[in-house]
């Protein structure tokens, strides 16, 4: 057997290979599904029914796709450069954090001047802490893999310190109740995020928000200078300074705006969803490494990000609803990790070419 790297990748493969891949895995899963005593087509039908047809089941897989969409976003934008962000777990932390400090110190605030500046302010967070392996990268070579993986341990400890810990700010500490078991502020009302309601479908402003960013991402990258010198700097780096373009400035910006996706995602958390800083259930949810998976599902395209999101989601949804004895939820994650793997192994004819030489 030979494998040969494609000189020009036939135009059936893109939407061919995908498709492919993931009848593979859910072929697998079914597999899966039978050996531990399940009916493969009747858990599918009650996995399809539990996420996209049961009464407000939409309207959960909403909920669970939309920081999936950020953190997927923000993996997409990073890895088109050839960048490995990892810490998109860690950035939603820090845009979770500062989005619910602005959320609490502008209380009396108009809510429209509330929801912006948490968003701002959920962006600086996650941008600030993407900036450090982006620093490090730039100017140091450093592994940005291994720097952003560690700082997500980082900040989870920050976020567990600053309700569990101690007496912060953002911990509320009034009444006995408060004080056995720590939690977070309950954000104002001015600080709620709307939603929009349609046919019992309820949308958050969150996700409308994510939908806007894989819109500003597509026309960055498809139709600016900026993604274009992204794009020659990812494929060769040598190319681009050869060119004049300015390598370790776009790898600082690139890991920025990533890193602010993310942070977005963490301050949409605080005002649509949680309504207050959450540590436990942020750190339970694995969204920021959920949102790789997303993004190489997606093949790092923005508005399918978006779209597998809402699948993932989906899924996701309807393991927290069957979840119990007769369907254990590690049996939804091994359905996810055979569908990543499928469409990894998929990009491998994509790229290249298998000859088999007898």
């Amino acid at each position: 057997m030979r494998i040969e790297r494609r000189l020009r990748q036939p135009w059936w493969l893109v939407p061919v290979v995908p498709v492919v891949s993931i009848a593979f895995a859910l072929a697998l899963g079914g597999l899966v599904l039978l050996l531990t005593g399940h009916q493969p087509l009747h858990s599918f039908r009650r996995l399809f029914d539990a996420a996209f047809l049961a009464n407000g089941a939409l309207s959960d897989t909403v909920v669970s796709a939309t920081p999936l969409a950020f953190t997927g976003l923000a993996a997409a934008v990073a890895f088109r450069m050839n960048l490995f962000n990892i810490g998109g777990e860690g950035q939603l932390y820090a845009g979770a954090i500062t989005g619910a400090t602005v959320g609490l110190l502008l209380g009396g605030t108009p809510s429209p001047v509330v929801i912006a500046c948490m968003v701002v302010a959920g962006a600086a967070g996650g941008a600030l802490l993407a900036a450090v392996p982006g620093i490090l990268r730039a100017f140091f070579s450093t592994n940005e893999i291994i720097t952003s993986l560690m700082l997500n341990y980082v900040v989870g400890l920050v976020l567990e310190y600053l309700i569990f810990d101690s007496h912060s700010y953002l911990r509320d500490t009034s009444g006995f109740q408060a004080s056995v078991f720590p939690q977070g502020k309950t954000l104002p009302d001015s600080a709620t995020w709307p939603s929009v309601t349609t046919h019992g479908l309820a949308l958050p402003l969150g996700f409308f928000l994510a939908i806007g960013v894989a819109v500003f991402v597509w026309g960055l990258y498809g139709r600016t200078r900026f993604g274009f010198e992204v794009q020659v700097i990812g494929d060769s780096a040598r190319a681009g300074r050869y060119a004049g373009m300015r390598t370790r400035r776009k790898i600082l910006a690139v890991m920025c705006l990533s890193g602010a996706i993310a942070g977005i995602g963490g301050a949409s958390q605080d005002g649509d969803f949680r309504h207050q800083l959450d540590p436990r259930g942020l750190r339970q949810s694995n969204y920021g490494y959920t949102g790789i998976v997303v993004a190489a599902l997606a093949r790092y395209n923005p508005f399918a990000v978006v779209l597998i999101a809402f699948l993932l989601g989906g899924l996701t949804n309807a393991g927290y609803t069957l979840q119990g004895a007769d369907f254990p939820a590690g049996l939804v994650g091994v359905i996810q990790g055979l569908i990543l793997f499928c469409a990894l192994g998929g990009e491998l004819f994509v790229r290249y070419r298998v000859r088999f030489a007898w």
